[in-house]
């Protein structure tokens, strides 16, 4: 039986110093070279943060930060949500309150912005990068597609706009000069069997760095038509 955990979505300036020192617990169990220092200055480039608990002592297991706003691209007002940290305990893993959560707060939050609405991810693990394979149809980079041009276009426009001289387009990854985290040994380790997966084989093969913490650019649009069966059902 799954843990029992519920979720909720605050305004980032509405979280508490105590609620903050939780996140950073749970970051620092999953990253290495951690400091609240850097953590407090990611997060304050958010405007919303999604919190999950337990049932049984009310704690911190998991959460993600986003920032979504509106920009110009090519002369089109589009929304963009920007995941930053998505994190949850190991003993949580597998359960869906999170990406659950998630998909509902983009949805509503972005319901009165400017459509298109897409979503601007970098990881340095493979595990968030399956949050795209398993809730949506469309997304780049994917292992049976190339990247169309438009959308490698916009990509690296979003990326140069958030990241500056730290988004190497030539590599399709951020690589932090100042604050790099990469995820502790365990966390997503890569093994044979993994690698029997083509979307996690792909993501090593485009992000090879990973273990370093080279951040993977990854794009998709944020819409009922392009949820996969189980991005629906996370939608209901």
């Amino acid at each position: 039986m799954l843990p029992s955990l519920t979720s909720q979505t605050l305004p980032r300036a509405e979280l508490t110093p105590e609620t903050i020192n939780e996140m950073f617990n749970v970051f620092s169990e999953n990253f290495a070279q951690s400091s609240l220092e850097l953590f407090q200055r990611d997060l304050n480039n958010k405007n919303w943060v999604i919190i999950i608990r337990d049932n049984e002592r009310n704690q911190v297991q998991g959460f993600s930060t986003l920032a979504l706003y509106e920009t110009d691209y090519r002369g089109q007002c589009i929304s963009v949500v920007y995941s930053g940290d998505t994190i949850i305990r190991r003993d949580y893993w597998g359960t869906p309150e999170l990406p659950k959560r998630w998909i509902h707060t983009v949805l509503e939050k972005s319901a009165d912005m400017a459509q298109p609405v897409y979503w601007l991810l970098i990881t340095s693990g493979y595990k968030t990068y399956r949050f795209l394979t398993v809730f949506y149809k469309e997304f780049y980079p994917c292992y049976d597609r190339p990247t169309p041009p438009d959308m490698q276009s916009l990509m690296d426009h979003l990326a140069k706009q958030r990241f500056g001289g730290d988004y190497h387009c030539d590599l399709g990854v951020v690589r932090f000069q100042n604050g790099a985290t990469p995820l502790r040994e365990g966390v997503a380790e890569v093994t044979d069997e993994r690698l029997h997966d083509p979307h996690v084989a792909h993501y090593i093969k485009t992000n090879p760095h990973h273990d370093l913490g080279d951040e993977l650019v990854c794009i998709t649009q944020v819409h009922p038509d392009n949820f996969t069966p189980a991005g629906r059902r996370m939608a209901r």
